[in-house]
């Protein structure tokens, strides 16, 4: 019951870009469309979950040094590595699969959310329900969930700008505007979510 409430705490409660502002840039830049949205959702729930288990694992490894003033640098460098080898790893495995990903895999390195849910499980600082202890299981756990909070709201919002593209915005409002106004009725939309766990 634990793990369910993890996953539909960090889904849908506490979802990393609509309550936390992380992951902003994607968030706004990669969802005019529907297929840019559910392929950077899906490059983000692999790179991420992959990311946290090293990470965390890494973390071990400074708190028993007693170096944990390196853990920026060496989890930005650690993210960057796994992107830059999932990348190579898919252009000699699944050519396909890489042109099917394409932009995404380099825009990813630069994705905060991804440093942010690392830094979060490494410090055991993440938001858990009750009874739910800090460990690599329960880690892991909340950074896939995340990444799925992280595609629905970008799957959303992609869907809400699409047909916002379709409909007639006053001039004043169009762009930016409101992609923004539109990003905070989701916001509020999902914080209709609190009370469930």
């Amino acid at each position: 019951m634990v793990y369910f409430l993890i996953f539909i705490s960090a889904i849908f409660v506490n979802n990393i870009v609509l309550s936390q502002f992380l992951g902003i840039c994607p968030f706004l830049g990669v969802s005019k469309k529907i297929d840019t949205a559910l392929g950077m959702g899906a490059a983000v729930t692999f790179v991420l979950t992959l990311a946290t288990v090293v990470t965390y694992l890494l973390q071990c490894l400074l708190v028993m040094w007693h170096v944990e003033f390196l853990q920026t640098i060496l989890f930005i460098l650690v993210i960057a590595a796994l992107v830059q080898m999932i990348e190579i790893v898919l252009k000699k495995v699944s050519p396909s699969l890489y042109q099917a990903l394409g932009v995404f895999l380099p825009l990813i390195t630069t994705n905060c959310c991804l440093l942010g849910v690392a830094i979060l499980v490494a410090n055991g600082t993440n938001k858990l329900p009750m009874g739910a202890e800090h460990n690599l299981l329960t880690g892991t756990l909340f950074a896939l969930a995340t990444a799925f909070g992280f595609a629905l709201a970008l799957v959303i919002f992609a869907g809400l700008r699409e047909q916002l593209s379709m409909n007639k915005v006053p001039k004043a409002m169009q762009g930016t505007p409101i992609a923004l106004l539109t990003a905070g009725l989701l916001a509020m939309a999902f914080m209709g979510f609190s009370g469930v766990v």
